[in-house]
């Protein structure tokens, strides 16, 4: 079955403060935001799936009264009801302040419990908060709520340079005069109103489309929450599908890679058939074992740096495949002791690492003290690998082959002249013994 059309509902927030009665090109700034909008709301009395409202603020009280509370949802939310918002314009008179915040917060009470529905605000002021509060915050708090998408905000009039301030608040626009204002308003419904698809080409290095099955998150770059999941897809001709994404929301794209690939302020143009294209060439890191059987490590694990990063991309077990992204890493393989190998992952690759067959250290005395091993290099140099339980010296470890020395003391010896050193080696499958004393 075919889902059903979202319902869009449009919320007309208006200021009707005493500055709207301010001149603007030989009217008031009420008449001509009153008359464009009853044009408006006229114009989208047939569409479909679309229900408007309208709310006013600063109507009900004088100025000299500072009513922080001067805001009525005037026309409810319905169908076909531009009869109802052009009749009530007729009758509001601009009188008192700009309660913007409190008007947002009753806003949220306006718009139907409908979790399927496309809640937009468009808000049209000539002025700036009049009264206690923070806009901007409370219109993003009602945003992270799913209140509504990002809102609409019409500054009009050409002195007031307040657009700074009202950014925060959403997609500011200023209309510096009447032209412009009613262009604007067409633009901002439209852009409700048009459909917009996003397609998603991602390539190799020499643009190729090849890469695909990768998820991909279209985060809400205000909100910061994820508003679509999808795994790209392609078709058998190599085209990426179209995904329906709604244009009136500022997205960050984070395309799952291994690591990921974000790209910020998607360039999403409303109302067309978007393409946006990025190179995600992707190889892969095979982590094979030695081919012993049993493993005396058990399973190995490996830990995965983008070189020159110190954050983790990634941890395996070893026998694990990985797709990552082309380029240059660090793999620490936690063996005793851990090694750490630089690759290249190259497009359509396969890279593997692996590590030699450990051999056994096996301690026989059963001493309790304080003991460390050391991995022995060229010229004597000595690097600590592991320590001995306190406990007992008495141990079976897998260790990877080489020459090492242990040093012991035992927890009863009176001094640091009864340490015991030893030198051992490892080899690949085999047990090596060692014996230490306690002085």
């Amino acid at each position: 079955m075919p889902a059903q059309p979202k319902t869009t509902r449009i919320l007309f927030v208006l200021d009707a403060s005493g500055s709207m009665r301010a001149p603007w090109e030989g009217e008031q700034r009420w008449d001509v935001a009153k008359r464009l909008l009853s044009k408006m709301v006229d114009s989208l009395n047939a569409y479909p799936n679309l229900e408007l409202a309208l709310r006013a603020y600063g109507h009900q009280h004088e100025n000299k009264e500072n009513n922080c509370e001067d805001s009525k949802l005037e026309v409810a939310f319905a169908p076909k009801n531009a009869g109802a918002i052009k009749a009530r314009l007729k009758t509001i008179e601009p009188k008192g302040n700009t309660p913007i915040t409190y008007s947002l917060l009753q806003s949220a009470q306006d718009f139907p419990v409908d979790k399927s529905a496309r809640n937009v605000l468009i808000l049209i002021t000539d002025g700036l908060e009049s009264c206690k509060g923070d806009p901007c915050a409370t219109a993003l708090a009602l945003q992270r709520k799913r209140v509504f998408l990002k809102p609409f905000v019409i500054g009009i009039g050409a002195e007031r340079e307040f657009g700074k301030q009202l950014e925060c608040l959403g997609q500011y626009y200023n209309a510096a005069d009447v032209k412009t204002f009613r262009s604007i308003l067409n633009d901002v419904v439209t852009q409700t109103l048009a459909k917009t698809t996003v397609s998603v080409n991602l390539t190799d290095e020499q643009g190729r489309p090849v890469e695909s099955n990768v998820n991909m998150t279209f985060v809400n770059n205000v909100t910061e929450l994820p508003e679509y999941n999808y795994v790209h897809w392609r078709d058998a001709q190599g085209k990426p599908d179209v995904l329906d994404i709604d244009a009136l929301q500022s997205y960050d794209l984070v395309i799952n890679t291994v690591p990921p690939v974000r790209q910020a302020n998607l360039p999403i143009r409303p109302g067309r058939a978007n393409v946006l294209t990025y190179k995600t060439p992707q190889g892969t890191l095979w982590l094979q074992g030695p081919g012993i059987s049993p493993n005396p490590y058990g399973t190995v694990q490996a830990v995965v740096r983008a070189q020159g990063n110190p954050a983790t991309v990634v941890a395996l077990p070893f026998g694990a495949r990985q797709k990552l992204l082309a380029g240059t890493y660090e793999v620490e393989l936690l063996t005793l002791p851990r090694q750490l190998r630089r690759i290249t992952v190259k497009q359509g690759q396969e890279t593997a690492v692996t590590y030699e067959a450990p051999g056994i250290l096996n301690i026989v005395s059963d001493l309790k003290g304080y003991g460390s091993i050391y991995r022995l290099g060229q010229d004597e140099q000595q690097t600590w690998v592991h320590n001995l339980p306190e406990t007992s010296s008495k141990v079976n470890l897998p260790m990877q082959p080489g020459a090492y020395r242990l040093v012991f003391r035992t927890k009863t010896a009176t001094g640091s002249q009864f340490t015991d050193v030893r030198t051992f080696t490892i080899r690949p499958g085999q047990t090596t013994s060692v014996s230490i004393f306690g002085r």
